[in-house]
Protein backbone atom coordinates (compact mmCIF):
# COMPACT_ATOMS: atom_id res chain seq x y z
CA UNK A 1 0.00 0.00 0.00
CA UNK A 2 1.52 3.08 -1.12
CA UNK A 3 -0.18 6.63 0.86
CA UNK A 4 0.82 9.83 0.93
CA UNK A 5 0.63 10.46 4.92
CA UNK A 6 0.46 7.66 7.45
CA UNK A 7 -1.05 8.78 11.28
CA UNK A 8 -0.94 7.62 14.30
CA UNK A 9 -4.54 7.74 16.46
CA UNK A 10 -7.72 7.78 15.35
CA UNK A 11 -8.41 10.25 18.26
CA UNK A 12 -10.22 14.14 17.32
CA UNK A 13 -6.79 15.39 15.98
CA UNK A 14 -5.85 12.50 13.85
CA UNK A 15 -9.66 12.10 12.68
CA UNK A 16 -10.14 15.56 11.91
CA UNK A 17 -6.28 15.88 9.97
CA UNK A 18 -7.28 12.61 8.01
CA UNK A 19 -10.25 13.98 6.59
CA UNK A 20 -8.95 17.15 6.15
CA UNK A 21 -6.32 15.43 3.83
CA UNK A 22 -8.41 13.46 2.12
CA UNK A 23 -10.58 16.62 1.32
CA UNK A 24 -7.14 17.63 -0.40
CA UNK A 25 -7.20 14.33 -2.55
CA UNK A 26 -4.44 13.02 -1.13
CA UNK A 27 -4.48 9.31 0.30
CA UNK A 28 -3.97 8.84 4.14
CA UNK A 29 -3.84 5.53 6.83
CA UNK A 30 -4.45 5.53 10.09
CA UNK A 31 -2.90 3.52 12.78
CA UNK A 32 -5.00 3.01 16.33
CA UNK A 33 -5.45 0.91 19.03
CA UNK A 34 -9.14 1.54 19.74
CA UNK A 35 -9.00 2.26 23.33
CA UNK A 36 -11.97 3.22 25.53
CA UNK A 37 -10.74 5.66 27.53
CA UNK A 38 -8.65 7.80 25.39
CA UNK A 39 -9.55 11.68 25.98
CA UNK A 40 -11.32 12.09 22.53
CA UNK A 41 -13.89 9.08 23.85
CA UNK A 42 -14.08 10.27 27.68
CA UNK A 43 -14.68 14.04 27.02
CA UNK A 44 -17.80 15.79 26.48
CA UNK A 45 -16.67 17.59 23.94
CA UNK A 46 -18.00 21.19 25.08
CA UNK A 47 -17.00 23.94 22.76
CA UNK A 48 -17.66 27.59 24.86
CA UNK A 49 -16.62 30.55 23.49
CA UNK A 50 -16.08 32.38 26.37
CA UNK A 51 -14.40 30.07 29.37
CA UNK A 52 -12.33 30.87 32.33
CA UNK A 53 -12.97 32.17 36.20
CA UNK A 54 -12.55 35.53 34.77
CA UNK A 55 -15.17 34.71 31.91
CA UNK A 56 -13.02 36.11 28.99
CA UNK A 57 -13.33 35.36 25.12
CA UNK A 58 -11.24 32.30 24.63
CA UNK A 59 -8.20 32.16 22.71
CA UNK A 60 -8.68 32.71 19.03
CA UNK A 61 -12.17 32.89 19.21
CA UNK A 62 -13.39 34.65 16.40
CA UNK A 63 -11.21 32.94 13.76
CA UNK A 64 -11.49 29.60 15.86
CA UNK A 65 -15.02 29.70 15.81
CA UNK A 66 -15.80 30.89 12.16
CA UNK A 67 -14.68 26.94 11.29
CA UNK A 68 -16.33 24.84 13.84
CA UNK A 69 -19.97 24.48 12.53
CA UNK A 70 -19.31 24.62 8.75
CA UNK A 71 -16.80 21.89 9.17
CA UNK A 72 -18.45 19.44 11.66
CA UNK A 73 -21.48 19.58 9.51
CA UNK A 74 -19.36 18.54 6.17
CA UNK A 75 -18.47 15.24 8.12
CA UNK A 76 -22.11 15.02 9.77
CA UNK A 77 -22.66 14.52 5.40
CA UNK A 78 -20.00 12.12 4.75
CA UNK A 79 -20.94 9.83 7.89
CA UNK A 80 -24.39 10.18 8.06
CA UNK A 81 -24.78 11.32 11.93
CA UNK A 82 -25.83 13.84 13.80
CA UNK A 83 -22.64 14.69 15.67
CA UNK A 84 -22.69 18.23 16.54
CA UNK A 85 -25.15 19.78 19.02
CA UNK A 86 -25.40 23.77 18.88
CA UNK A 87 -26.22 24.50 22.48
CA UNK A 88 -26.68 27.47 24.38
CA UNK A 89 -24.29 27.28 27.59
CA UNK A 90 -26.30 29.10 30.80
CA UNK A 91 -24.01 30.04 33.58
CA UNK A 92 -25.64 31.17 36.96
CA UNK A 93 -24.83 34.61 38.37
CA UNK A 94 -23.35 34.94 42.15
CA UNK A 95 -23.96 38.54 42.75
CA UNK A 96 -25.91 41.65 41.30
CA UNK A 97 -22.93 43.03 40.75
CA UNK A 98 -21.80 40.09 38.47
CA UNK A 99 -25.22 40.27 36.51
CA UNK A 100 -24.21 44.19 35.93
CA UNK A 101 -20.83 43.43 34.40
CA UNK A 102 -22.21 41.08 32.18
CA UNK A 103 -25.19 43.68 31.53
CA UNK A 104 -22.20 45.48 29.92
CA UNK A 105 -20.35 42.97 28.66
CA UNK A 106 -23.45 42.66 26.25
CA UNK A 107 -23.51 45.65 25.06
CA UNK A 108 -19.14 45.62 24.04
CA UNK A 109 -19.50 44.61 20.39
CA UNK A 110 -16.95 42.12 21.43
CA UNK A 111 -18.81 40.25 23.33
CA UNK A 112 -22.15 40.63 22.04
CA UNK A 113 -21.89 37.91 19.33
CA UNK A 114 -21.75 35.34 22.13
CA UNK A 115 -24.31 36.30 24.08
CA UNK A 116 -27.73 35.12 23.73
CA UNK A 117 -29.98 36.15 26.55
CA UNK A 118 -29.25 37.92 29.75
CA UNK A 119 -31.52 36.66 33.07
CA UNK A 120 -32.01 38.28 35.57
CA UNK A 121 -34.12 36.45 38.06
CA UNK A 122 -33.94 32.53 38.79
CA UNK A 123 -33.91 30.47 35.36
CA UNK A 124 -35.13 27.01 36.17
CA UNK A 125 -36.50 25.10 39.09
CA UNK A 126 -34.21 23.67 41.29
CA UNK A 127 -31.61 25.46 40.17
CA UNK A 128 -29.58 28.11 42.72
CA UNK A 129 -29.78 31.04 40.11
CA UNK A 130 -31.64 33.59 42.31
CA UNK A 131 -29.56 36.51 40.32
CA UNK A 132 -30.24 34.76 36.81
CA UNK A 133 -27.37 34.76 34.44
CA UNK A 134 -26.03 34.61 30.67
CA UNK A 135 -26.75 32.03 28.01
CA UNK A 136 -24.19 31.96 25.76
CA UNK A 137 -24.33 31.80 22.21
CA UNK A 138 -22.56 29.90 19.53
CA UNK A 139 -21.85 27.13 22.27
CA UNK A 140 -22.64 23.32 22.48
CA UNK A 141 -21.14 20.20 22.20
CA UNK A 142 -19.87 17.76 19.69
CA UNK A 143 -21.02 13.61 19.96
CA UNK A 144 -17.21 13.06 20.11
CA UNK A 145 -17.99 9.18 20.64
CA UNK A 146 -20.20 8.82 17.40
CA UNK A 147 -18.05 11.13 15.53
CA UNK A 148 -15.15 8.85 16.40
CA UNK A 149 -17.52 5.14 15.77
CA UNK A 150 -19.00 6.15 12.72
CA UNK A 151 -15.92 7.91 11.04
CA UNK A 152 -13.89 4.87 11.70
CA UNK A 153 -16.39 3.15 10.32
CA UNK A 154 -16.26 5.02 7.16
CA UNK A 155 -12.61 5.31 6.70
CA UNK A 156 -12.67 0.93 7.28
CA UNK A 157 -14.65 0.49 4.12
CA UNK A 158 -12.41 2.81 2.05
CA UNK A 159 -9.30 0.21 3.67
CA UNK A 160 -7.97 3.13 5.02
CA UNK A 161 -7.23 2.53 9.14
CA UNK A 162 -5.65 -0.41 10.86
CA UNK A 163 -6.43 -1.67 14.71
CA UNK A 164 -3.72 -2.09 16.92
CA UNK A 165 -0.11 -1.03 18.25
CA UNK A 166 1.89 1.02 16.48
CA UNK A 167 5.30 -0.47 16.90
CA UNK A 168 7.95 2.74 16.21
CA UNK A 169 10.98 0.44 15.89
CA UNK A 170 9.26 -1.10 12.88
CA UNK A 171 8.95 2.53 11.36
CA UNK A 172 11.75 2.33 8.44
CA UNK A 173 12.71 5.69 7.49
CA UNK A 174 14.78 6.36 3.96
CA UNK A 175 15.20 9.70 2.84
CA UNK A 176 11.94 11.20 1.90
CA UNK A 177 9.94 8.00 2.39
CA UNK A 178 9.35 5.25 4.91
CA UNK A 179 7.75 2.11 5.80
CA UNK A 180 5.73 0.32 8.03
CA UNK A 181 4.44 -3.48 7.92
CA UNK A 182 3.81 -2.89 3.74
CA UNK A 183 2.79 0.91 4.17
CA UNK A 184 4.68 3.06 2.15
CA UNK A 185 4.45 6.54 3.04
CA UNK A 186 5.59 9.88 2.01
CA UNK A 187 4.88 11.87 5.60
CA UNK A 188 4.46 10.40 9.41
CA UNK A 189 2.25 12.52 11.49
CA UNK A 190 1.61 11.69 15.55
CA UNK A 191 -1.49 12.73 16.49
CA UNK A 192 -1.87 9.98 19.06
CA UNK A 193 -2.10 12.98 21.74
CA UNK A 194 -0.08 12.03 24.97
CA UNK A 195 1.12 9.11 22.75
CA UNK A 196 3.39 11.22 21.04
CA UNK A 197 5.50 12.08 24.09
CA UNK A 198 6.54 7.97 23.47
CA UNK A 199 8.15 8.61 20.44
CA UNK A 200 11.45 9.41 20.02
CA UNK A 201 10.65 11.88 17.78
CA UNK A 202 8.85 14.27 20.41
CA UNK A 203 9.75 12.81 23.95
CA UNK A 204 11.04 16.28 24.50
CA UNK A 205 7.76 18.01 23.56
CA UNK A 206 6.63 19.29 27.17
CA UNK A 207 3.02 17.89 27.31
CA UNK A 208 1.33 19.16 31.12
CA UNK A 209 -1.52 16.00 31.17
CA UNK A 210 -4.57 16.43 33.54
CA UNK A 211 -6.61 13.66 34.24
CA UNK A 212 -10.16 14.44 34.03
CA UNK A 213 -13.84 12.31 34.96
CA UNK A 214 -17.03 12.29 33.67
CA UNK A 215 -20.31 11.30 35.35
CA UNK A 216 -23.76 9.65 33.44
CA UNK A 217 -26.22 10.82 35.95
CA UNK A 218 -30.47 10.06 36.26
CA UNK A 219 -31.79 12.97 38.25
CA UNK A 220 -35.28 15.00 38.09
CA UNK A 221 -34.38 18.04 36.05
CA UNK A 222 -34.91 18.88 32.45
CA UNK A 223 -32.85 22.32 30.94
CA UNK A 224 -32.78 23.28 27.57
CA UNK A 225 -29.52 24.70 28.14
CA UNK A 226 -26.36 23.00 28.92
CA UNK A 227 -25.57 24.18 33.00
CA UNK A 228 -21.85 25.75 33.76
CA UNK A 229 -21.08 26.89 37.09
CA UNK A 230 -18.02 24.84 38.59
CA UNK A 231 -19.16 21.63 36.65
CA UNK A 232 -20.99 21.50 33.49
CA UNK A 233 -24.41 19.41 33.06
CA UNK A 234 -25.39 18.55 29.56
CA UNK A 235 -29.33 16.96 29.34
CA UNK A 236 -29.38 13.88 27.24
CA UNK A 237 -32.81 13.78 27.71
CA UNK A 238 -35.43 11.49 29.27
CA UNK A 239 -33.73 12.33 32.99
CA UNK A 240 -30.08 11.87 32.14
CA UNK A 241 -27.58 13.72 32.21
CA UNK A 242 -23.67 13.87 31.62
CA UNK A 243 -21.72 15.88 34.39
CA UNK A 244 -17.96 16.84 35.10
CA UNK A 245 -14.97 17.48 34.84
CA UNK A 246 -11.96 17.63 37.50
CA UNK A 247 -8.74 18.39 36.64
CA UNK A 248 -6.23 16.20 38.64
CA UNK A 249 -2.65 16.67 37.73
CA UNK A 250 -1.10 13.93 39.97
CA UNK A 251 -2.51 10.11 39.46
CA UNK A 252 -2.70 9.84 35.59
CA UNK A 253 -4.61 6.68 35.90
CA UNK A 254 -7.44 6.10 33.34
CA UNK A 255 -9.13 4.58 36.11
CA UNK A 256 -12.52 6.41 37.70
CA UNK A 257 -12.18 7.39 41.53
CA UNK A 258 -14.27 7.72 44.51
CA UNK A 259 -12.57 11.06 44.88
CA UNK A 260 -13.41 12.45 41.39
CA UNK A 261 -17.40 11.25 42.11
CA UNK A 262 -17.10 13.02 45.17
CA UNK A 263 -15.84 16.43 44.33
CA UNK A 264 -18.11 16.43 41.08
CA UNK A 265 -21.34 15.46 42.83
CA UNK A 266 -20.72 17.91 45.40
CA UNK A 267 -20.27 21.56 42.99
CA UNK A 268 -23.30 19.34 41.29
CA UNK A 269 -24.92 19.43 44.77
CA UNK A 270 -24.16 23.61 45.36
CA UNK A 271 -25.60 24.15 41.72
CA UNK A 272 -28.95 22.38 41.80
CA UNK A 273 -31.88 21.70 44.92
CA UNK A 274 -32.63 18.63 43.19
CA UNK A 275 -30.93 15.47 44.65
CA UNK A 276 -29.01 12.79 42.09
CA UNK A 277 -31.16 9.59 42.01
CA UNK A 278 -28.49 7.26 41.02
CA UNK A 279 -24.72 7.36 38.80
CA UNK A 280 -25.53 5.62 35.84
CA UNK A 281 -21.41 5.60 34.51
CA UNK A 282 -17.92 6.65 35.29
CA UNK A 283 -15.33 7.15 33.13
CA UNK A 284 -11.57 8.83 33.02
CA UNK A 285 -9.39 10.46 30.21
CA UNK A 286 -5.84 11.57 29.88
CA UNK A 287 -6.14 15.42 28.51
CA UNK A 288 -3.34 16.26 25.97
CA UNK A 289 -2.53 19.07 27.82
CA UNK A 290 0.43 21.55 26.91
CA UNK A 291 2.61 23.87 29.19
CA UNK A 292 1.83 26.77 27.53
CA UNK A 293 -2.20 25.35 27.36
CA UNK A 294 -1.25 25.39 22.91
CA UNK A 295 -1.51 23.10 21.11
CA UNK A 296 1.64 20.94 19.48
CA UNK A 297 1.96 21.62 15.71
CA UNK A 298 5.37 21.02 13.56
CA UNK A 299 7.62 19.12 11.89
CA UNK A 300 10.57 17.73 13.37
CA UNK A 301 13.98 19.85 13.03
CA UNK A 302 15.97 16.57 11.98
CA UNK A 303 13.56 14.20 10.11
CA UNK A 304 11.90 16.57 8.05
CA UNK A 305 8.82 13.84 6.53
CA UNK A 306 8.10 13.01 10.78
CA UNK A 307 5.07 15.58 11.82
CA UNK A 308 3.31 16.03 14.92
CA UNK A 309 -0.51 17.68 15.60
CA UNK A 310 -1.03 16.87 18.76
CA UNK A 311 -1.99 18.79 22.42
CA UNK A 312 -5.37 19.64 21.52
CA UNK A 313 -5.82 19.74 25.49
CA UNK A 314 -9.56 20.61 27.11
CA UNK A 315 -10.28 22.73 24.27
CA UNK A 316 -9.81 19.96 21.32
CA UNK A 317 -13.56 20.72 19.53
CA UNK A 318 -12.57 24.40 18.77
CA UNK A 319 -9.05 24.02 18.11
CA UNK A 320 -9.04 20.81 15.70
CA UNK A 321 -11.15 22.02 12.65
CA UNK A 322 -8.87 25.40 12.29
CA UNK A 323 -5.88 24.22 13.22
CA UNK A 324 -5.91 21.45 11.50
CA UNK A 325 -6.56 23.37 8.50
CA UNK A 326 -3.08 25.00 9.29
CA UNK A 327 -1.46 21.95 9.58
CA UNK A 328 -2.82 21.00 5.76
CA UNK A 329 -0.32 23.95 4.33
CA UNK A 330 2.39 23.03 6.29
CA UNK A 331 2.12 19.15 4.67
CA UNK A 332 1.37 20.49 1.49
CA UNK A 333 2.54 24.14 1.17
CA UNK A 334 5.37 23.49 3.56
CA UNK A 335 3.75 26.60 5.18
CA UNK A 336 5.01 26.98 8.87
CA UNK A 337 2.30 27.28 11.36
CA UNK A 338 2.08 30.38 13.34
CA UNK A 339 4.43 30.84 16.09
CA UNK A 340 2.47 30.20 19.11
CA UNK A 341 1.28 26.61 17.97
CA UNK A 342 4.41 25.98 16.33
CA UNK A 343 6.88 23.43 18.29
CA UNK A 344 9.81 25.21 17.29
CA UNK A 345 9.49 27.58 20.54
CA UNK A 346 10.34 23.93 21.95
CA UNK A 347 13.41 23.11 20.14
CA UNK A 348 15.80 24.61 23.02
CA UNK A 349 14.18 21.33 25.17
CA UNK A 350 16.07 18.43 22.20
Amino acid sequence: MEVDFLLIGQGLAGSVLSYRLLEAGLKVHLIDRDEDNTSSKVAAGLYNPVTGRKMVKTWQVDTLFSELEPFYKKIEKVIGEKILHPVAIYRPFLSVEEQNEWMAKSADPQYAPFVREIATRSRYRGLNDPYGGVALARSGYLDIPVFLSKYAGWLEKQGAITRGEFVEDDLKITGRTMAYHGIKAKGIVYTNGLGASESRYFKWLPFAPVKGEVLTIAQDFEAREIINRGVFRIDLGKGVAKVGSNYEKGELTVVPTEKARKEILGKLNELFNIPVKRILGQKAGIRPATIDRRPFLGKHPEYKNVYVFSGLGTKGVSLAPYFSEEMINLLILNKEPQKEVNINRFFKYI
